[in-house]
């Protein structure tokens, strides 16, 4: 066998291992805006990373804020192409909400967990199949060591993760705190809703806070939900519909809708 014979194995795995790591990268460069530019610019490429671990909490323990997590999160994975598995520790979703935020049921597959033990198998395996554009799960503790198995699984299979915080106890959200393999990591708060000149609900308003993002800052956000669609815009702002382009991938027109023309503006047109 001569030397140069001898040098090809080397030679081809090495070029095995730099495509995989190609592919790994390709997949994690790849970037799903939010629409709104004011949270877009504070996250590194202009959006979420798809392949990646990303985590969402509430800003309490309780009903409320936890529902507004959800529905941050349904979001997100309402704007992903294919089905999304969402996996469950408690039988209390409300299916509502999920239409609410743009995802439509026929695309959503349960799995209910008993344990976060469960929970992480399945997570690790459905964020491992390339079918699926969005994996949620509901975690309560959530290791470095978990998180990175995760991550490599997102990576592996190029959808989102999502982990979707929760606790039974209230002592147990200081595990929250704790570093993890994480892309983002997100709380949000419900907010008085902003007075209407008229007797009624206002839309929906959160404190969106961006506590950790890699290579980036942390950041806040005032945001409004808009006439109960997936339609997020800063506080205060009229916002504008988000322009699909084809450099941009699994994009859905859901973020920053305008609020439809008042009776005054209609008869203004048919006039």
């Amino acid at each position: 066998m001569t030397a140069e014979n001898r040098k090809k194995p080397g030679l081809e795995t090495l070029r095995a291992a730099i495509s995989r790591l190609e592919g790994q990268t390709s997949r994690r460069r790849t970037i799903l805006p939010f629409g709104v530019p004011e949270i877009d610019r504070k996250l590194p490429g202009g959006g979420l990373t798809l392949g990646a671990l990303h985590e969402v909490a509430g800003g309490g323990n309780d009903a409320l804020n936890a529902a507004a997590a959800a529905r941050f999160a349904a979001g997100i994975a309402a704007r992903t192409k294919g089905q999304v598995l969402w996996i469950v520790t408690v039988a209390d979703l409300f299916a509502p909400m999920l239409q609410q935020a743009g995802l439509t049921s026929s695309r959503v597959l349960f799995v209910e967990g008993r344990t976060d033990r469960d929970v992480l198998a399945c997570f690790e395996e459905g964020l491992r199949h390339p079918g699926l554009g969005a994996v949620v799960a509901e975690v309560g503790r959530l290791t470095m060591t978990a998180s990175r198995r995760l991550q490599l699984a997102a990576e592996s299979g190029g959808g989102i993760g999502l982990a979707l915080r929760r606790w039974r106890r209230q002592t147990d959200a200081a595990d929250f705190g704790q570093p993890t393999a994480s892309t983002t990591r997100w709380r949000v708060s419900l907010l008085p809703s902003a007075p209407l000149p008229v007797p009624g609900i206002g839309d929906s308003r959160w404190l969106l806070e961006l506590i950790r993002t890699r290579s980036g800052e942390s950041a806040d956000f005032e945001v409004e939900v808009r006439n109960g669609q997936a339609a997020l815009r800063i506080a205060g702002t009229s916002g504008r519909p988000a322009v699909v382009t084809e450099d941009h991938v699994d994009l859905a027109p859901v973020l920053g809708h305008r609020p439809p023309p008042s009776r005054t503006d209609r008869r203004r047109a048919s006039g």
